[in-house]
């Protein structure tokens, strides 16, 4: 593995509270600057839960709270003085189910920009070819941008979801479960994708696809019921973890 990369994230006995139910429990957890890092565990093990919390999504869910810390860039994400907006828009997401705006392609990828300040039209052209080409999508689009979104097949609407995403420039990217409905040859264009833009990108994935976090991933996180099992260098976990219940996972015992 390349020489490591400073920590883009941390977390500090991080824990989540719906009303009464505990979904995390003191979850203590490095996200390094330009690595993949991956989440793996059964179905509601926690998981997404951890990855909405770093963009706090789970703020839209009423009842939530929080204990213990969440660090970006070593600011305190759950701080008094932080602007949300300003988070999301740094932290983008991609999510399991691809949902263009019901607009043109170049709409979808420009209507981020616009949001925020005026911005002339030459200057969104630009973005927008870049975008689509670091998404891997521009010479299968760039004949027809001013049609809909929803026109395109399943695998190409979630490119031009992680398009969209990177538009505004974030630093981090968040996916939950981007690969979850696509067929394999999408699937595999994704994960090249993302293999790509962790040059540029902090890159935290949710999967139930072991293979895939083999695949595309340097650091794999194990969740079980809320709790964080173990975690440690992608190849670590799949050849030698440390912990009988992520190997019994991870060999299919259970989950």
């Amino acid at each position: 593995m390349a020489k490591e990369t400073p920590l883009k994230a941390r977390t500090h006995n991080f824990s989540v509270f719906y009303g009464q139910k505990q979904a995390l429990f003191d979850i203590s957890i490095d996200v390094h600057d330009r690595r993949v890092t991956a989440f793996i565990g059964p179905s509601g093990c926690g998981k997404s839960t951890f990855l909405r919390s770093i963009n706090r999504m789970n703020d839209l869910i009423d009842g939530t709270r929080f204990e213990g810390r969440m660090e970006v860039d070593g600011i305190d994400v759950y701080g008094k003085d932080v602007d949300v907006v300003t988070l999301r828009r740094n932290i983008g997401m991609v999510f399991q189910k691809s949902i263009p705006f019901p607009k043109s392609i170049y709409e979808n990828i420009t209507y981020g920009l616009t949001l925020v300040e005026k911005r002339s039209k030459s200057d969104l052209d630009a973005v927008v070819e870049n975008s689509l080409r670091r998404a891997a999508l521009w010479e299968e689009v760039k004949d027809r941008l001013h049609h809909s979104a929803l026109g395109l097949s399943g695998g190409q609407q979630q490119r031009l979801c992680i398009a969209r995403a990177i538009a505004v420039e974030p630093e981090i990217l968040l996916m939950d479960e981007p690969c979850s409905a696509l067929d394999p040859i999408s699937t595999g264009k994704v994960e090249e994708l993302i293999t790509e833009l962790k040059d540029t990108y902090t890159i935290v994935l949710v999967t139930h696809n072991m293979q895939q976090a083999a695949r595309v991933s340097d650091y794999t996180g194990f969740f079980l019921m809320g709790k964080l099992i173990e975690f440690d260098r992608t190849r670590t976990i799949f050849t030698s973890p440390s912990k009988k219940e992520t190997e019994d996972y991870i060999t299919g015992r259970f989950g």
